[in-house]
């Protein structure tokens, strides 16, 4: 697991306050659409020199914890 505060940063008025790539105007959701428009990880580091591969996985982790729901049984 990564930790998110190094990497990952959320400030109003910055995008929208979405959570991005600190110090970059990227955003997780950036990342998470090149990937679905199967951009690979090798695609995504040539074209954006400035990102590194754990700031690639940093970004899914974090997406997948907030997706990340406990269920209840009703």
């Amino acid at each position: 697991m990564f930790i998110y505060k190094d990497i990952i940063t959320i400030e109003d008025g910055k995008r929208g306050g979405k959570p991005r790539i600190r110090g970059m105007r990227i955003t997780v959701e950036d990342i998470l659409r090149w990937l679905a428009s199967e951009m690979s990880v090798d695609d995504i580091l040539n074209d954006f020199s400035e990102l590194t591969r754990r700031y690639i996985l940093t970004a899914l982790e974090f997406s997948a914890m907030r997706q990340h729901r406990t269920i209840v049984a009703a």
